[in-house]
């Protein structure tokens, strides 16, 4: 029990210094803004340590941080060749390829009436179909290597960028669209030059959307088949042999791999669009 008080003085403390940080003079500085989520999530840390080993908590139940930290310096070879076939291989190669068919369906919806008005309600219908029903019929079709999971993440990101860059397409008013034909510029002007800026905010949305959705498909469809490697492959396999701190170690490798892929979306968002109020600081 005295690791667990211990545990709640130290969040005390450290509410009480990230309150003061946040509300004083320097609270603007960038060295503030960083120090306060730093000063949280360690606390965090600290406080999981130090309660799990307090109430001698077992390990399949919840691992303390040092014995995940341990299995994951074990492990690097093997979280390695998990983070290239699922990320690398699953989920980067089905976001492009969802994103880029998307862009392309996009442009034919925006000049045909007729596929908007079709088109448009069998995605909402697919984009609502659980992973979970998808996935295992794309790995039977698709094999159980990479290119099955390509395909479930092709599946969760095409509409929502899909539905975006539509969206996007039709920020510009009738008006601006009309000055552009005065200039006798062609559709395809018109596009490059006036709505795909305009559209830009909307696309990028979508594909941070589609960055966090990446991922979880492409684990997500190890769990019905792959090859003798892959996060989610890991994470099942770890669980059915109760070595939790494994299942924890992939866990970090997946929260890592993809706050880094959502941070470089928006990272290059922010170089895009920067003429958009949202971007100015």
């Amino acid at each position: 029990m005295t690791l667990v008080l211990s545990a709640l003085i130290l969040w005390a403390a450290a509410w009480w210094l990230n309150v003061r940080l946040a509300n004083g003079p320097t609270a603007h500085t960038p060295a503030t803004k960083l120090l306060v989520p730093v000063i949280f999530g360690l606390t965090l840390l600290i406080m999981w340590e130090l309660i799990v080993r307090g109430l001698n908590v077992p390990l399949v139940i919840l691992p303390a941080p040092s014995l995940i930290a341990a299995r994951f310096a074990q492990s690097l070879p093997i979280l390695w060749a998990d983070f290239v076939q699922t990320f690398v291989k699953g989920a980067l190669s089905g976001y492009a390829i969802g994103c880029a068919a998307a862009f392309v369906t996009a442009i034919l919806i925006d000049r045909s009436d007729f596929l908007r008005r079709g088109l448009m309600p069998v995605g909402s219908f697919v984009a609502a179909l659980p992973i979970v029903g998808t996935a295992p019929i794309l790995v039977m079709w698709y094999g159980f290597d990479w290119q099955s999971k390509a395909a479930v993440v092709v599946v969760m990101v095409f509409f929502p960028m899909l539905v975006n860059i539509t969206a996007g397409l039709q920020e510009t008013t009738q008006m601006q669209r009309d000055q552009m034909q005065t200039w006798a510029a062609t559709y395809w002007q018109g596009l490059w030059k006036l709505r795909l800026p305009a559209a830009m905010p909307f696309v990028f949305n979508g594909l941070k959307i589609s960055s966090t959705l990446a991922l979880i498909g492409a684990i997500v469809a190890e769990f019905f088949g792959s090859p003798i490697v892959g996060m989610g492959f890991r994470i099942s396999t770890s669980v059915g042999q109760l070595a939790l701190d494994m299942v924890w170690a992939e866990i970090v490798v997946a929260a890592i791999a993809g706050s880094v892929f959502y941070g470089v979306v928006a990272l290059i968002e922010r170089w895009v669009t920067f003429w958009h109020p949202s971007q100015r600081r």
